[in-house]
């Protein structure tokens, strides 16, 4: 596989905040207030194959401009990473099934 090709599904992926990363390394805090705060109609994204479902949990939000880097993903993005986030989420599994039987779901955040 050509070099140039990997650099750009890397660009893609962390331009579209990366869902296996938002989901599993960080603070449940930051996955749950995106889904908030972006509308999804997910209340919730199990831990496995939490980067993917994460990914389409943003797809299927509420209409929102597409402007790539101020806060809404662009949806060719998304997609990308989706992808990505699967195969990465397919390595994590071990890993994901330990954190879903340890702390279950990350909820969507409540805003009043």
């Amino acid at each position: 596989m050509n070099f140039k090709y990997i650099l750009l599904v890397l660009a893609a992926a962390s331009a579209s905040g990366c869902g296996t990363i938002n989901t599993t390394f960080r603070n449940d805090a930051v996955a749950s207030s995106k889904l908030a705060r972006w509308h999804s109609h997910c209340d919730s994204v199990p831990r496995i194959y939490s980067g993917a479902i994460f990914d389409f949990c943003t797809l299927d939000a509420e209409p929102r401009k597409s402007t790539g880097f101020a806060g809404y993903p662009a949806p060719a993005l998304i997609i990308l990473d989706m992808g990505a986030s699967a195969v990465i989420d397919t390595v994590l599994l071990p890993y994901t099934i330990h954190l879903q039987n340890k702390h279950g779901d990350i909820k969507k955040a409540r805003y009043e």
